[in-house]
């Protein structure tokens, strides 16, 4: 689903990220760990297409991303749910008209303005509410839930747009540890129950070690770790965390 080259990405003239080899298969769950400021949302991000390509090979969904056209970066964004830590909910708005707006290219504008839902468009929002366990908040507004309520609506926004991935910046790093551990669980549920790949920028390892399948770490700009869970060990965990600062 996705390829890295030889990769060099960046904004404007400024290297953030050199010489990324990695492949990214349908179906995995992958946490990207490391220090504040290595590159990781860089990483994450130009997945979407929206960070410069230097130099080498980068394919996702078989979109070319270094010389992508706007009407494919449409496209191929179209078929990418992004996660945010601020949730990008739109607050005055109930549960169930937030999920819904995630289906926005099915249904007309107008419509979605008049809230005149038809009755398979009810049906799958309230499959993705009852995923990430919001069914019985679907008439509550956004502003009137927590945190971890709020983003697991966004999670659910996010699966109703049909996605092939899901990226996820730091979707927990503001939760208390109950709605943290609830919100990886949904996300590791919705991996293994749509097939739906899914990549997290984690600040936490315990939540990369328990629920990703795979772990990508990244320190100054380099990948210096790409592997199964299991083969992170306490040694390669100082080194991918270890800065010249």
């Amino acid at each position: 689903m996705i390829k890295m080259k030889n990769l060099t990405l960046g904004y404007k003239k400024e290297v953030i990220l050199k010489d990324v080899n990695i492949k990214i298969k349908k179906g995995e769950f992958i946490g990207i760990i490391g220090p504040s400021g290595a590159g990781k949302s860089t990483l994450l991000m130009a997945i979407t297409g929206g960070i410069k390509v230097f130099d080498g090979k980068f394919e996702v969904l078989d979109y070319d991303l270094h010389n992508i056209k706007k009407k494919n970066l449409r496209k191929l964004r179209e078929q990418i749910g992004v996660i945010f830590q601020g949730y990008n909910l739109v607050d005055r708005l109930s549960v169930l008209d937030n999920v819904i707006s995630g289906m926005l290219k099915e249904i007309p504008l107008t419509r979605a303005i008049l809230k005149f839902y038809k009755k398979k468009e009810l049906k799958k929002a309230k499959e993705f509410m009852d995923i990430v366990d919001m069914s019985k908040y679907s008439l509550k507004r956004c502003d009137e839930l927590s945190g971890g309520q709020r983003q697991r609506v966004a999670i659910a926004r996010a699966l109703a747009a049909q996605p092939k991935i899901i990226l996820a910046d730091e979707p927990v790093s503001a939760l208390d540890p109950k709605s943290a551990k609830k919100v990886m669980t949904i996300l590791k549920k919705v991996n293994e129950t749509y097939g739906v790949t899914v990549i997290a920028n984690l600040h936490h390892i315990e939540y990369a070690k328990e629920y990703c399948t795979r772990v990508i770490g990244v320190n100054d700009g380099l990948i210096v770790f790409d592997d199964k869970c299991e083969n992170l060990s306490d040694e390669i965990i100082d080194k991918i965390y270890t800065t010249n600062n």
